[in-house]
């Protein structure tokens, strides 16, 4: 399958192609940056009810519940380019509107709520797309290195450079990082619409049936409530898939529910003060921009069951000893461990389901498998704050506790996990493009250029 491809081309990158499509990420990694920074410091201007804030993050997460599977059907319908560009419409006009609102002093928390809501739904879209994009540009053996890049490339951008400069110009005047805002989805929906063919999608639609043409699928004929139900057909069929779907779901929901009073346990358990409660989270995004930067290499070195199974059994040790052990040096550490733990097993689950899954039903199994991932981790959020009432330290001890112990028990599953590259899902391998980098003099952000 690899013939043909210019072994130069093979050391020299991931392609022009993967740098177009990385940096229309960034620019939508930004917008998403400053919204996200934004929206909670604009609630706290409107209102000083902890429940109306806290229902923000609620609503962030709800769209995937409601949306995903529905977004995951339009990714496989539409061109993927247009899918990208719909989305980074629609965030670009809430942006408009949210500037016009705040211009007027008729923003509510009622608006922002209303904004926040269409905002997620976006998203659903959006990450789909982008998600579904990769493995059209970029050959199964380096889709690690290519999610790496972009995990890390969103890390850096949203925490190291959105977040505290939309902090900064929020004290200065609103309306600036808002402005900003808008700029940034508009600059995204550019370059999604400049994307070059080969990350429609369309492709992979029109080798279903042997079509010759894309526009002559049968798929599109199909119901739009039958597909709801292709991506759990697929994840079912699949012992590996199926079996893990539901444990990174059960591991996921242990996880929010350990961190789901967070800011509680890091001011009174571990004492750290209130000013350096950004400093303690900001640990988080280093440790996870460090998984990111070591991910490919380690799964070209161990393999990528090795790399998953170790991740995990130490993201739940790290969390359990938080609990154990609080102590704010001990808390900051091993915040940071978790959190590149985290990131190391989102890349090489990315790689792996990218791999695994044919083209054409990226979408709907990215959308099933959001959907009770991300849809069960409100629930464990609950159960967290529920057992948080007899000790802030339990849900730490025991969803690190529980997390160790399925780590444990499906620690042999996990290690035979195969490469990316030895999947085959039936898609052509992606055309070769010029691999030298478009983006800037060389490397992204928090890439190093011998790994990548």
């Amino acid at each position: 399958m690899s013939s043909g491809t210019p072994q130069g081309s093979e050391r020299r990158g991931l392609g022009r192609t993967f740098a177009n499509v990385f940096t229309a990420n960034l620019a939508s990694s930004l917008g998403d940056g400053i919204a996200r920074t934004a929206a909670p410091l604009l609630a706290a201007r409107l209102t000083e009810d902890p429940v109306l804030i806290a229902g923000l993050a609620a609503l962030a997460m709800l769209p995937w519940l409601l949306f995903a599977l529905p977004s995951g059907i339009l990714v496989d319908r539409m061109d993927r380019r247009h899918a990208l560009a719909l989305a980074a419409s629609v965030r670009t006009v809430l942006a408009v509107g949210l500037l016009a609102l705040v211009w007027t002093d008729a923003l509510t928390i009622w608006w922002l709520y209303l904004l926040i809501f269409v905002y997620g739904a976006c998203e659903t879209l959006y990450d789909g797309a982008i998600r579904a994009v990769v493995p059209s540009v970029v050959p199964k053996k380096k889709l690690s290195r290519a999610n790496a890049r972009i995990e890390g490339a969103e890390l850096v951008v949203q925490n190291f450079a959105a977040a505290p400069l939309t902090s900064a110009l929020f004290a200065v005047a609103v309306l600036i990082p808002l402005g900003l805002l808008g700029a940034a989805y508009g600059l995204a929906v550019v370059l999604a619409v400049l994307l070059p063919q080969v990350a429609s999608g369309r492709q992979f639609r029109a080798s279903v049936g042997r079509a010759s043409d894309s526009s002559s699928p049968a798929e599109k004929a199909e119901p739009f409530r039958r597909q709801l139900v292709d991506g759990w057909r697929f994840i079912m069929a699949n012992r590996q898939l199926r079996t893990l779907w539901f444990f990174t779901t059960a591991t996921g929901l242990l996880y929010a529910a350990s961190s789901a009073t967070l800011v509680l346990f890091v001011l009174e358990t571990l004492a750290i003060p209130e000013a350096a409660f950004g400093l303690f989270l900001l640990s988080g995004a280093v440790g996870g921009l460090i998984g990111s930067v070591v991910a490919s290499r380690l799964q070209a070195r161990f393999g990528l069951g090795a790399i998953m199974a170790a991740m995990n059994l130490i993201a739940g040790v790290a969390t359990l000893v938080m609990g154990i052990w609080s102590l704010a040096a001990v808390g900051v550490i091993g915040f940071a461990v978790a959190s590149g733990s985290v990131t190391i097993w989102n890349i090489l689950m990315m790689s792996y389901r990218q791999a695994i899954v044919p083209g054409r039903l990226l979408g709907r199994v990215h959308g099933t498998w959001r959907t009770l991932l991300w849809g069960s981790m409100p629930l464990g959020s609950v159960i967290g704050g529920t057992i948080a009432l007899i000790d802030l330290r339990l849900p730490w001890i025991i969803g690190g506790g529980l997390m160790t112990l399925l780590a444990l028990v499906f620690y042999r599953f996990l290690m035979g996990l195969p490469n990316p590259e030895d999947l085959d899902n039936g898609d052509e391998p992606p055309p070769v493009t010029d691999a030298l980098p478009t983006v800037g003099s060389g490397t992204p952000p928090g890439q190093p250029t011998a790994d990548r």
